[in-house]
């Protein structure tokens, strides 16, 4: 299966007036971004940029300011580290708001903070794209930011690749690959089993393998 298909069933979401939000789950390093970023740039070129738009959760990571505040760097990337109540409001605004332009919050990788109004949802997008990992959790606000979303697609991969490919993120963004393999077994994988936990509540999963992405329920 092609990209291509992947954002044709993505638009097929988008009802006659209005607009749709999908949902990308899966665990840390899946392949969450790649996947979100692949389909705006395909329904980008299909439908024009205006059409569709993309709002990560990582937006609404609490800043380290906060998480210092109350002593939980250390678990950053836990459920509660975000803001899910912010996420959660954010997407009911994107559902039912389509005369404002909309801004959001993105994260900057470099700084490892979330950047204010980063972000942006025009009047004109019938399609919002939005990934992160506690889409699927039935506790706290992850609930309502569920509901406000059309579907959520579930992202599957070989799980050696997986943590190669979370532990060199972390080393691209400064760690040292000790500290990085320390940090993705003390606090990445803890998450990553709670996200992998919620994986049957997803309307569709999505293989990320070397020959592409697909479909698994079809």
């Amino acid at each position: 299966m092609t990209i291509e298909a992947l954002a044709q069933a993505a638009m097929a979401l988008v009802p006659a007036e209005g607009r749709a939000i999908l949902g990308i789950g899966g665990t840390p390093g899946a392949g969450k971004t790649t996947l979100a970023e692949a389909i705006v740039r395909e329904v980008a070129r299909a439908r024009g940029p205006a059409w569709v738009a993309h709002v990560p959760m990582d937006g609404f990571h609490l800043a380290d300011v906060q998480l210092a505040r109350v002593d939980a760097l250390s678990r950053k990337g836990a459920p509660d580290t975000f803001d899910a109540e912010g996420y959660a409001h954010l997407l009911e605004r994107i559902r039912t708001d389509d005369a404002s332009w909309i801004y959001a919050p993105g994260f900057d990788r470099d700084l490892e903070q979330p950047l204010a109004a980063a972000m942006v949802v025009p009047p004109a997008a019938r399609l919002v794209v939005s990934e992160g990992n506690y889409l699927l959790l039935d506790v706290g606000a992850w609930p309502r930011a569920r509901a406000a979303v059309d579907e959520v697609w579930f992202v599957t991969g070989d799980e050696r690749v997986r943590l190669e490919r979370l532990v060199q993120r972390h080393v691209d963004f400064g760690k040292a690959e000790h500290d990085a393999r320390t940090w993705v077994e003390g606090t990445d994988e803890p998450n990553a089993r709670l996200v992998g936990a919620s994986s049957a509540r997803a309307d569709r999963h999505v293989r990320n393998a070397p020959d592409g992405w697909a479909f698994t329920d079809e």
